[in-house]
């Protein structure tokens, strides 16, 4: 690659290399702007490939492998006339597949699933929650008056921890540790009396996550150096009655809930397991769950994210 490398530089403009230096140096823990590269050279790789190979994916084949971030101004059309796209490597993420581990969700009316519009239900445990009637899924959309798109909620196994967090602007940063930037600070939550293993995973948590709304759906991109996991009703293939559990590896994005998929879904019920959230995104840091983890349920998992949607405008 550094042939291909140094042909790249010596088009880019001084503030151009300065704008990159600063990218890599700081390995994308903050938002950094576009690195503008002049279109139509003659070159094996298109410059965006050819840098997150160089500094992140030396495994990177295709550009089609690539998503733009939300924050990215030329990843998808380019600057201005088209003359010039961006190629910063820390505005792009790898995509993530789903189908990785695919299991059959318990319902948000059980104790495995302790929040949410269905949440009062909780108390029915040990009780056949098949024969409830359908709850009206209005409820899941009772935070829109307030202008948020989203509320967050974070959960320490069973235990919620702090209050509900609305989302306005159409990108959010879930972090522990950020040098810059802003967001909901899973760090600066107190909780009294938090277990070894609780203390182990919030450890892990770093830079996070960055939650986006986009045209079609919600993304998720893991800022973070671990895992992230995720489940949602839109993972899975169309008509399934099982919700997938998807890894989501650090510097991979996932398309984490489709809101033409969800439309119409009314109040989406697994057999013998009692209503479902159709609007309502899990994500787990560090640690998995499902039958290809010993957790069989979320709320086993030492800290995770409830993402509480709203009807899309």
């Amino acid at each position: 690659l550094k042939p291909a490398a140094h042909a790249l530089f010596k088009k880019l403009k001084d503030e151009e290399l300065e704008l990159l230096v600063q990218a890599v140096e700081s390995r994308g823990a903050w938002e950094s702007s576009c690195v503008w590269a002049p279109r139509g050279a003659k070159q094996a790789l298109p410059p965006q490939v050819l840098l997150c190979r160089l500094y992140r994916w030396p495994d990177l084949r295709q550009h089609h492998e690539l998503k733009p971030l939300c924050y990215c101004a030329g990843g998808r059309g380019g600057c201005g006339e088209v003359a010039a796209l961006c190629c910063n490597p820390h505005h792009f993420s790898r995509l993530a597949v789903p189908g990785e581990c695919r299991w059959l969700h318990r319902s948000l009316s059980s104790t495995h699933s302790p929040s949410g519009p269905w949440g009062q239900l909780s108390a029915l445990e040990g009780q056949d929650v098949s024969a409830l009637p359908s709850p009206d899924t209005s409820l899941s959309w009772s935070t829109l008056k307030d202008g948020c798109w989203c509320k967050l909620a974070y959960w320490e196994h069973r235990t919620r921890v702090g209050r509900l967090y609305a989302v306005h602007e159409s990108s959010v940063n879930i972090f522990c540790e950020l040098p810059r930037g802003s967001g909901f600070c899973l760090g600066q939550l107190p909780a009294a009396h938090r277990s070894r293993a609780v203390r182990r995973a919030r450890g892990k948590i770093g830079r996070g996550l960055l939650l986006s709304r986009e045209p079609g759906g919600v993304w998720a991109y893991n800022r973070s150096e671990h895992p992230i996991f995720v489940s949602s009703p839109t993972l899975g293939p169309p008509g399934a009655r099982e919700l997938t559990v998807l890894k989501v590896l650090p510097g991979y994005s996932a398309k984490v809930f489709d809101y033409e998929r969800a439309g119409g879904v009314g109040g989406w019920r697994i057999p013998g397991e009692g209503p479902c959230d159709p609007h309502c995104v899990r994500i787990s840091f560090a640690k998995g769950w499902g039958p290809c983890y010993s957790r069989q349920f979320i709320t086993s998992c030492p800290c995770w994210l409830e993402v509480l949607l709203n009807r899309p405008r």
